[in-house]
């Protein structure tokens, strides 16, 4: 809506046109007479003078703030989270080899006294299991085995054995539309969805900050030209005063008066110096990184001024706008959005667990038989290998299949439905909270567009009276070079111009900032609130 910054505007800072005193871009400046007055320390380094425009240097912000680079990683965090989410159904490959070897007494009274039962068992496995979005889970399995045992009465030995084992189990109303996986995933995006936010109000806060230091930055440095001016004034009217003294036309005490107020302006002169330095650090703290070269060295010159043009502030729209796009207002919504995905999920926790259950198993048997018939004669031996056992297993000679319906409710009241019931009043809550949120968001924007309002009328009426200071001190210039005014009154309306100046810079700096944050305050908030709210445990269901 409106123009931060408008080159080429009807009016810059009046003591560039005033005065056309040169100021280099380390608050250096040079009077009148180009001997100059207190001097800022020096930096050490070479110094090196960087000329910003204030996009440039948002530019530079956006590429070098420390605040930013660390915002930024968030939502790579995020991201990670949501692929952490995506592993509850990851396809699980599982794998088993075992051998064992079992010596035990033998007992059995056919057995000679004394003798030991010897089982060897060497088995192998394969299978792969998953969790299912849809709150289902299958499990499939191939095992084979063999086991040899010098028990005279096992009549196959070695045993070969071989099996194909499938099962599925299905949810049908707890944890059927919605689980504790499927709530984390969608919570995970949610909160991608506020990380970002989060990152697009750190970058709305940083061009905000960017453009307030800009304009302090200018506004410093245009105050110590007009302290630089009022300086070069009191050292003229000593000099005049001095040279009155020695023609007899003028007491000396007007004299000890002048070089009081040349030294109270030097004064304020090196207090003008520091201040630009100190903002200069700030400045440059927001929009490089430390890590750059000449970092404490380098100096800027900035090459716009704030300007004075009047708006016109269409509060009705820059409130719709702010309910409508505000960061942190987004951020509750998202909230409020991320406990309705909890409540939903402890909605489905207080169904019945329901759960179905199929599964299908194929197995297979051979390995070395010996034969007798009923009289204990010995008929002779018969092998089966374990190819043929894996024939007879995919041939399905032996399977086996079974069906379950499981219920499982609490009697009573239970833990689920009670967290359910405070999960419910947090949600109300969290709702409340957003509806006084744009309330105050309301409240922010009526107030940042009446700043606007109140600066610009600041800035005319400012213009108005440094225009008459400036009338008053030329006349009473004239008055005093006519013998009719004394130094005292010279230096009072001297003072009462540099006032009168640093208010129309103040009143100018102020306006250009309160269009900032008009603008700024309709896209995210200006006092760096996080913009959370409520947010509902699951309680652990």
């Amino acid at each position: 809506m409106f123009e931060l910054v408008a080159r080429g505007a009807r009016i810059a800072l009046f003591f560039v046109g005033a005065l056309a005193l040169p100021v280099s871009v380390s608050g250096q400046p040079v009077s009148a007479s180009g001997t100059g007055g207190p001097q800022a320390p020096q930096a050490a380094g070479s110094g090196v003078v960087k000329k910003l425009s204030v996009d440039e240097a948002v530019q530079l912000a956006l590429e070098q703030n420390l605040d930013l680079q660390v915002q930024r990683v968030n939502p790579r965090v995020q991201e990670l989270n949501i692929q952490t989410a995506r592993t509850a159904w990851t396809p699980n490959f599982t794998s088993g080899l075992s051998n064992s070897n079992a010596t035990n007494s033998n007992y059995n009274r056919y057995a000679a006294s004394g003798s030991t039962l010897t089982t060897d068992r060497l088995q192998w496995s394969f299978g792969a299991n998953q969790q299912l979005p849809w709150g289902g889970n299958y499990d499939v399995s191939w095992g084979s085995g063999r086991t040899k045992t010098n028990n005279a009465f096992d009549f196959t030995n070695p045993v070969l054995g071989s099996n194909i084992t499938a099962s599925y189990t299905q949810s049908l109303m707890r944890n059927f539309s919605i689980d504790g996986a499927r709530q984390q995933l969608l919570i995970s995006r949610k909160n991608r969805e506020i990380s970002d936010m989060q990152l697009r109000q750190t970058v709305l806060a940083t061009i905000r900050n960017v453009k307030s230091a800009y304009w302090n930055l200018s506004y410093a440095v245009a105050s110590l030209a007009v302290q630089q001016q009022t300086l070069d004034l009191a050292r003229e009217s000593l000099k005049n005063s001095e040279a009155r003294v020695k023609v007899g036309t003028l007491a000396p005490m007007d004299v000890i008066q002048s070089q009081a107020e040349v030294a109270s302006r030097e004064e304020s002169v090196i207090r003008a110096q520091a201040t630009v330095a100190q903002t200069e650090d700030q400045f440059r703290a927001l929009i490089m990184d430390p890590q750059t070269p000449g970092f404490w060295d380098m100096k800027f010159e900035l090459s716009d001024a704030p300007a004075f043009q009047a708006q016109v502030v269409d509060v009705d729209a820059a409130v719709r706008k702010a309910l409508d796009v505000r960061t942190d207002l987004t951020q509750q919504r998202k909230t409020i959005e991320e406990n309705d995905i909890t409540l939903r999920y402890m909605r489905n926790q207080t169904l019945p667990d329901v759960n179905v259950q199929a599964s299908y198993s194929m197995n297979a048997t051979g390995g070395t038989t010996y034969n007798y018939d009923d009289s204990g004669n010995f008929l002779g031996i018969t092998k089966i290998g374990y190819g043929s056992v894996l024939n007879s297993l995919l041939r399905r000679d032996l399977p086996t299949w079974s069906f379950m319906l499981r219920v499982n409710y609490p009697i009573g009241k239970s833990s689920a439905e009670a967290s359910l019931a405070s999960a419910r009043l947090q949600y109300e809550q969290a709702k409340t909270q957003l509806r006084s949120a744009e309330l105050g968001v309301t409240a922010e924007v009526r107030n940042a567009a009446r700043n606007v309002t109140t600066n610009q009328k600041r800035v005319e009426s400012t213009r108005t009276a440094r225009e008459l200071q400036e009338k008053k001190l030329e006349a009473e210039q004239k008055k005093f070079a006519a013998g009719m005014s004394t130094t005292f009154f010279v230096l009072q309306a001297q003072r009462d111009l540099a006032t009168a100046r640093n208010a129309e810079l103040q009143a100018i700096l102020d306006y250009t900032r309160s269009v900032v944050d008009f603008e700024t305050v309709q896209q995210a908030p200006t006092y760096g609130g996080s913009g959370g709210g409520v947010v509902i445990s699951s309680g652990g269901q």
